[in-house]
């Protein structure tokens, strides 16, 4: 047995291999007593190629590749690049302040629903985030948030205090919609019809209301300048707020989140858009599932995923949204993720998505 070292440990100057079984790491050889110390690389042995770092499951370890097993939170970088460096590449990016990266506009109009009835899968993150992604990469962007709890004004930082004048004065009062619209600051062509919480009784005051579930989609018939994209920020709930938006968009956008109870009402979901695509609304559609709060240290992530992509296929989104603190943060500064944060992986996440829906818009020659 060698003796024990006294002092600091010397540094070698090469790595001392780990052995992929535990068995092999005890067992100690001539060949390890005698290891070279001098500045000259230790010469390969015949014992074979040298097995990873960390633990063996089963009889043999498999070759690791650089490009196998990575996260689909773990950005693609170069070994050359810092990451500092390359955080500051994503942030110039997202943020584009020279406006010359630009993502392909649709031919028409599209009109997406944020819906899922389950509060807390990221429906208002997802719209705020996708509208400033296309935003600040050269398309006109409208944002109506339907939800009475105002969240998608609050992340937008556009005042819907009571007595501003928002979405529930355009479906109770028949106001335009150009007159309550409101430009976001600091971020080009992206404008907001905010909710206030007089938007909690228009459930109630829709009932009476002739053709109550075309209201929105009559105003914004009627808007006089024409957006590329409409975000309608849906309430947790299927009730009449949501059958507005539903009839009003060509396309509904289902974020799920990477956990049991996400899967377990969207059945519901689909019957209800299904219904509303037979009686009232026969051109919408789910086009986009997005997944987020995706959690890689978790099988039932991984599990919540190929479900998901089983089921929907080519519906799904490539890019998934990961848990980020960034996320959550930036709200109660007013702001996105993508301005908040831009070289975080939740800015990145988004980014990614946004251009994937850009894209699918032009390979299908946009919604009419």
């Amino acid at each position: 047995m060698p003796a024990p070292r006294s002092g600091p440990p010397a540094v070698a100057s090469s790595p001392v291999p780990v052995s992929a079984s535990p068995a092999a790491a005890s067992a100690p050889t001539s060949n390890a007593a005698s290891a070279p110390t001098s500045g000259a690389a230790a010469a390969p042995t015949s014992d074979g190629p040298v097995a990873p770092a960390g633990p063996s499951f089963g009889p043999a370890s498999p070759s690791f590749d650089a490009d196998e097993h990575v996260s689909r939170e773990t950005p693609s970088q170069d070994e050359d690049d810092p990451p500092l460096a390359m955080e500051a590449l994503r942030a110039v990016q997202i943020l584009n302040p020279s406006g010359e990266i630009t993502m392909p506009r649709p031919d028409h109009p599209r009109v997406l629903c944020v819906a899922n009835q389950k509060g807390g899968v990221g429906k208002t993150t997802t719209t705020v985030n996708l509208a400033v992604a296309l935003a600040l990469h050269g398309n006109r962007v409208l944002v109506v948030d339907l939800d009475p709890q105002g969240n998608a004004s609050t992340g937008l930082n556009v005042p819907h205090h009571a007595g501003v004048p928002d979405v529930y004065d355009c479906l109770i009062d028949n106001v335009p919609l150009s007159e309550v619209a409101q430009p976001v600051e600091g971020i080009p062509n992206l404008f907001c019809v905010p909710a206030t919480i007089d938007l909690a009784g228009a459930e109630i005051e829709l009932v009476s209301v002739v053709a109550r579930e075309s209201r929105l989609a009559r105003a914004i018939a009627a808007h006089p300048e024409k957006f590329d994209y409409v975000f309608i920020d849906c309430p947790p709930s299927l009730g009449l707020l949501t059958v507005n938006a539903l009839c009003a968009a060509q396309e509904v956008l289902i974020p799920i989140q990477c956990e049991y109870y996400a899967l377990e009402g969207l059945n519901q979901l689909i019957n209800n858009i299904n219904l509303v695509r037979q009686h009232l609304n026969p051109t919408l559609d789910v086009s986009t599932i997005l997944l987020t709060m995706y959690d890689r240290r978790t099988r039932l992530a991984d599990a919540v995923e190929q479900d998901v992509r089983n089921h929907f296929g080519s519906k799904v989104l490539n890019a998934v949204i990961p848990r980020n603190v960034r996320v959550s943060e930036a709200p109660s500064y007013g702001q996105s993720v993508m301005t908040y944060d831009p070289g975080s992986r939740g800015a990145t996440s988004y980014f990614e998505a946004a251009l994937e829906i850009a894209m699918r818009g032009v390979n299908t020659g946009g919604t009419a």
